[in-house]
């Protein structure tokens, strides 16, 4: 019993200061970013905003001409102060799989750490990937039919800050969290929910829910951008399927 509550309090602790450094690390990056943010804010946050972006340039849009506006006293400190955070996480992930790593992987055997290692490296790739795909691609086509969408011509085109920062973050974030769907599907197979025989079933009926998803999150109306969409998130469902484990390798 002694040794069952020292294993507790032990791991209690591990946690404890795991916690602590992973605070300490997002607290630098967050000092970091809140002061370079300024001073990249235009050509990077607001880049999606301007004609000169390099997405719209090189598909032949022309994105209507866009003011951001500020309508509250606090929203450009506020955003500071979100984006800054954000970027922060963005940037200290990898560090927080590292510590997230480092507390489970005593409980693992040998052949568990190789595999949730690997699934751990493979989901800090696909998360960047994915907001790489956010930013250059989803929320600039999606930003620019918003903004092109008219309903009336007495209506003045302007954004207030918050609700570009808000649709620029959101979209971002959806799409790396996505991204992590071939490690959901390893993560339900493993755990008997779902098999490689079961998502080749149902291929057809994943495609349109991932239409429906990929309609959603880009409401636009041209094929070109649902197909900018849809593809990498099925072309993902197909890697699931590879990973997955099928009813076959239990037995």
């Amino acid at each position: 019993m002694s040794n069952e509550n020292t294993s507790f309090w032990d791991n209690l602790e591990a946690l404890r200061r795991s916690i602590l450094r992973t605070i300490f690390v997002l607290l630098l990056f967050f000092a970091a970013t809140f002061i370079l943010l300024p001073h990249i804010f235009d050509s990077v946050v607001l880049a999606p905003a301007t004609a000169d972006f390099f997405l719209y340039r090189f598909i032949g849009i022309d994105p209507a001409p866009v003011k951001i506006i500020n309508i509250n006293v606090a929203t450009q400190f506020l955003t500071h102060i979100s984006t800054a955070f954000w970027m922060a996480f963005i940037a200290a992930f990898p560090y927080l799989i590292i510590e997230l790593w480092r507390f489970i992987r005593p409980a693992l055997y040998p052949g568990e750490r190789r595999s949730v290692g690997a699934a751990f490296t493979l989901g800090t790739i696909m998360f960047y990937l994915g907001c790489t795909l956010g930013y250059s691609i989803v929320f600039p086509l999606t930003f620019s039919f918003l903004t092109n969408y008219t309903l009336s011509a007495a209506v003045a085109l302007s954004v207030s800050l918050d609700s570009y920062m808000s649709t620029f973050l959101t979209l971002i974030f959806t799409i790396g969290l996505l991204f992590e769907l071939p490690l959901l599907v390893q993560l339900l197979s493993r755990i008997g929910l779902v098999s490689r025989a079961q998502l080749k079933k149902y291929r057809r009926h994943a495609f349109v829910a991932l239409l429906v998803i990929a309609a959603i999150i880009t409401p636009s109306g041209d094929p070109f951008t649902l197909m900018v969409v849809t593809l990498p998130l099925y072309s993902l469902y197909e890697f699931g399927i590879l990973i997955a484990k099928d009813n076959t390798d239990n037995e």
